[in-house]
């Protein structure tokens, strides 16, 4: 078991490791924490710990052959301002895979990594009685 002051860690299953670093690292504000390139490296966000594991890791070798597609999984993002995020990303030369999704609580569009693994970028919504 996990103390309150450790990361949560979140594999995900990339082809390139480099690729994943520099996506992670130059676009979303992920640290790079360790790299073992082209096997494995880890790079952290806040509490998020993300594995990003290549062919050669073992991560990627205890994979099932039938689960070797990316899932419908991901990891959520938190944004201050999702309209600016969308601009930057877009600037960038990033696309996404949706439209802006909106719901009583937020405001959310999807993006994928250079795997194909989902990343949702998340605005809350004003909550008038919130602090």
């Amino acid at each position: 078991m996990t103390t309150p002051d450790q990361h949560a860690s979140v594999r995900y299953i990339v082809d390139d490791v480099q690729a994943a670093i520099d996506f992670y690292t130059t676009h979303l504000g992920f640290t790079l924490n360790t790299s073992a390139a082209s096997a494995f490296a880890d790079v952290v966000r806040g509490p998020l710990r993300l594995l990003l594991s290549g062919p050669a890791s073992s991560g990627a070798r205890a994979t099932p052959d039938d689960a070797t597609d990316a899932g419908r999984n991901r990891i959520h993002l938190t944004v201050d301002d999702l309209d600016a995020e969308i601009d930057r990303l877009r600037s960038r030369g990033l696309s996404f895979r949706s439209d802006v999704i909106a719901g009583p609580g937020g405001r959310q569009i999807l993006l994928s990594d250079p795997a194909g693994n989902l990343v949702e970028l998340f605005q809350p919504a004003h909550r008038p009685d919130a602090p």
